[in-house]
């Protein structure tokens, strides 16, 4: 990265000298508190599905069922805590609190590990039965894993756009060429802490046992809370405003009140609202039909000379209709990802998939869940690739700056998670003509691989898509669209999960997704999620076509090339 008023102390001398706030050196303390919140939340899923199925004696489905919600809480809570942040907190309070109250979720969840009370006893092995969880026991299990999704919530609401906002000070062309770093190398400290969640965590919690297991994720959530506040009196703090979702909601009111209204074709006979010290320019035309929200009916009586409006009673400014159009616009390219979201959100399968195979190499045996480090990987090794290899040498050779346009990483990227769909159920269609035991796990790798570098090019395309196509005002609801993407996209995963399982098993049938891996067709399911990959990919590039150029892209073609 490159690095802003490097010649400042790391951390600010003087609490009350809001010149010397902000900047390149809050964003170790920021990106380091997002990366153990994501070690800690992330440390915990791999082998979740193996705990709530030998500790809470739940099936398959229904412990896919309850990791699908959960992380469709965890994902959606971003877009609650980005109006909360926005309205009444401010983002460094939202961060704040949603780290303590991650840490006390996981301090419940460990209690489940320590309580004998707070799970179901053990199978009886003479009889084979095992008791399902209580009433008590399902709530307290449901209440941790609540709380968890809460407090990430909160820190993943605005972790990325309170860092972005560190770097609004100085020269607004470094400021970008920094920005566009920034967002890279954000995720992939964010990544590589996930990296780490997929092997440390899991292997003390195979080896050490639960307790230990479930604690150690708890302590690192304390830990990100300390390293948070040890900066707090470095943060540029942005003050809290009306709530922007609330601004949306009155655009869309005061259009159909006014949907009656004629708007002619020319601009000089109509007024607009603007707000106070904005140019007097009026609306675009595109989505024209929103432009009667900020219509001055009446301009003789309810217009003042500069454009605002004398009675603006549940009246909009040009601005806030802007804002629901830039919106709007990106939302069906914005649905694309969240279909991709549904191929990365299967995690239940793999572990299963992964145990049943040879995972030995030499006398070491990796442990299932570990496999979920590939993906991690190659995230990680795209983004190096990418930032520091291929875009400096495609540079030096073309004599200019060249730079792949998101909708090109976005395409691609869903092109990658299709074929991922495909080598997986050709994977799984082998393993199960042959004894997997003697299948060495390293088949799994190409699907892994594949995954990782479809998310590397699809999400970190989509971040820089929505901070670049969506006004400043309206950056922490970017930095969340991407989280409510992967909160929805988990609830399709468990709608087609269901619907696969209904109708797999009819007729007596053994279901496609039996908890017993042999006896059901995982091959079958994942052709499935090809089949609608498929699909999803011919939609993509309708909306990119349909969407045009990008804001700055004329900026970007003078500069260097584009593709």
């Amino acid at each position: 990265m490159i690095e802003e008023e490097g010649e400042k102390p790391l951390l600010c001398k003087n609490k009350d000298d809001t010149n010397d706030k902000g900047g390149f050196r809050t964003l170790p303390f920021i990106i380091g508190a997002e990366a153990l919140e994501k070690l800690a939340t992330y440390g915990l899923t791999p082998n979740m599905t193996v705990y709530l199925m030998g500790q809470f004696h739940m099936g398959m489905a229904t412990a896919s069922n309850v990791l699908f919600l959960w992380s469709s809480a965890t994902n959606f809570m971003p877009i609650v805590w980005a109006i909360i942040a926005d309205t009444f907190l401010g983002q460094f309070y939202a961060i704040g609190f949603g780290s303590i109250i991650c840490f006390l979720g996981m301090i419940l969840l460990w209690l489940t590990t320590v309580i004998t009370n707070a799970k179901p006893p053990p199978c009886d092995e003479s009889s084979a039965h095992c008791s399902s969880p209580t009433v008590l026991q399902f709530v307290f299990l449901c209440s941790s894993l609540g709380l968890i999704s809460i407090g990430a919530g909160g820190v993943r609401s605005s972790s990325l756009a309170f860092g972005a906002n560190q770097l609004r000070k100085g020269n607004p062309k470094k400021t970008s060429r920094v920005k566009d770093s920034y967002f890279s190398w954000y995720y992939a400290a964010t990544t590589f802490s996930v990296l780490i969640a997929y092997t440390c965590p899991v292997y003390i919690q195979d080896n050490l046992g639960w307790s230990v297991g479930f604690s150690v994720p708890a302590l690192l959530m304390l830990l990100a809370v300390f390293v948070f506040f040890s900066a707090s009196s470095c943060y540029i703090k942005p003050d809290c405003k009306t709530s922007l979702v609330t601004d949306l909601v009155k655009v869309i009111v005061a259009s159909y009140r006014n949907r009656h209204f004629k708007l002619s074709d020319g601009t000089a006979d109509v007024v607009y609202h603007h707000k106070n010290g904005s140019t007097n320019i009026p609306p675009s035309r595109k989505l024209r039909f929103l432009n009667k929200a900020c219509v001055v009916k009446d301009p003789q009586c309810d217009a003042a000379a500069n454009g605002t409006a004398t009675n603006s009673s549940g009246m909009c400014t040009v601005d806030q209709v802007e804002e629901l159009k830039s919106l709007l616009r990106v939302i069906p390219i914005w649905c694309s990802g969240m279909i991709m979201y549904v191929n990365v959100s299967q995690a239940s399968f793999p572990v299963l998939q992964a145990a049943s195979m040879n995972r030995k190499i030499s006398s070491f045996e990796f442990p299932a869940a570990s496999f979920s480090t590939l993906t991690v990987l190659s995230v990680i090794i795209w983004i190096i690739l990418y930032d520091r290899v291929f875009l400096p040498l495609a540079s030096r050779v073309r004599g200019r700056r060249v730079r792949i346009s998101t909708k090109t990483r976005m395409g691609f990227g869903i092109f990658l998670s299709f074929t991922a769909m495909l080598v997986t159920a050709a994977v799984e269609s082998i393993r199960r003509r042959v004894v997997a035991a003697n299948m060495s796990a390293m088949w799994l790798v190409p699907q892994y691989c594949l995954t990782g570098f479809a998310e590397a090019l699809n999400i970190i395309a989509q971040n820089e898509f929505y901070f670049s196509e969506l006004p400043r005002s309206m950056w922490s609801i970017a930095a969340t669209l991407n989280a409510i993407g992967l909160a929805l996209a988990n609830l399709v995963a468990s709608l087609i999960l269901n619907c696969v399982d209904v109708i797999s098993k009819g007729g007596g049938h053994e279901s496609w997704i039996s908890d017993h891996i042999d006896k059901g067709h995982y091959d079958y399911y994942y052709l499935v999620l090809a089949g609608l990959s498929m699909a999803n990919m011919l939609y993509f590039l309708v909306c990119s076509s349909v969407y045009g150029s990008l804001k700055g892209e004329t900026d970007l073609v003078e500069e260097g090339d584009e593709y």
